[in-house]
């Protein structure tokens, strides 16, 4: 199946990562749907595609449901579905009320199973199935303190990943992308501490820089390609060679 006739649904696809990766399905000639609680100001767009934008929080399963159906009546099918929605702002696990943490976990682990339910009876029964693929981050693989309650999130996330793949294939291909730190160019010199942050962040990692959205993006379109129809149930890291551990440092001062 050419790529102009396959549909991708990518949940926050409006900023961040999450346009870098709608970005590029359109660039690759996907018919691309964007979902958010609110419309950004400018839709996604390649040359003279542009995604469309449909309304929904993730977190509501009736919301999610209402969500695919409109986008399948407008397409007539999903190929692909990207779980990108999700993230956390840093809180001590001591101070979070409980009312914080279930949204947390709601947004980054419960909405993704929602979205991929939802989506999983009309992948079975298309000709070609379908591909998910599961945006998490090293802080479901490593401990995650001042977000405790995301990271947990994130690593229930990659065993969802690895479950689902095992239940739904070989219609469905499911994997999990564990994204190490990321540069988006959308306020984030300010959460890695400045330029000077940036720059120190950047010397600790063996590649030497933070991961751009072209670079989940590229693995995105990789796990969704004919090139990876063996790949399902993958935790495919990219983090650019992943953080030194801080005891080596410690161990040499």
């Amino acid at each position: 199946m050419a790529d102009e006739n396959r549909v991708a649904l990518v949940t926050g696809g409006g900023k961040g990562l999450g346009r870098a990766i709608s970005e590029a399905l359109l660039a690759e000639g996907w018919t691309v749907a964007i979902c958010g609680r609110r419309e950004p100001e400018t839709l996604p767009s390649h040359g003279d595609r542009t995604a469309f934008f449909e309304a929904c929080d993730v977190r509501k399963p009736d919301e999610v449901t209402a969500l695919v159906e409109r986008v399948v009546a407008r397409t007539g099918r999903i190929d692909l579905l990207v779980n990108n929605a999700g993230g956390s702002p840093p809180v001590a696990a001591a101070e979070a009320s409980p009312r914080f943490s279930e949204a947390i976990i709601a947004l980054n682990l419960t909405g993704p199973l929602h979205m991929a339910r939802a989506c999983h009876p009309i992948m079975a029964a298309q000709a070609g199935g379908g591909s998910i693929v599961n945006i998490a981050s090293v802080a479901g693989a490593r401990p995650s303190p001042g977000t405790a309650a995301y990271g947990a999130a994130k690593a229930g996330l990659l065993s969802l990943t690895e479950s689902l793949a095992m239940e739904w294939g070989p219609q469905i291909r499911v994997n999990a992308i564990i994204v190490g730190l990321l540069d988006t160019g959308t306020g984030d010199a300010d959460h890695y501490g400045g330029p000077e942050g940036i720059a120190r962040i950047n010397a600790m990692l063996p590649l030497k820089r933070m991961a751009l959205g072209s670079d989940i993006a590229g693995t995105v379109l990789f796990l969704a390609s004919p090139a990876a129809a063996y790949v399902s149930g993958a935790r495919i890291a990219v983090h650019g060679g992943g953080e030194r551990p801080a005891f080596l440092d410690l161990a040499a001062s």
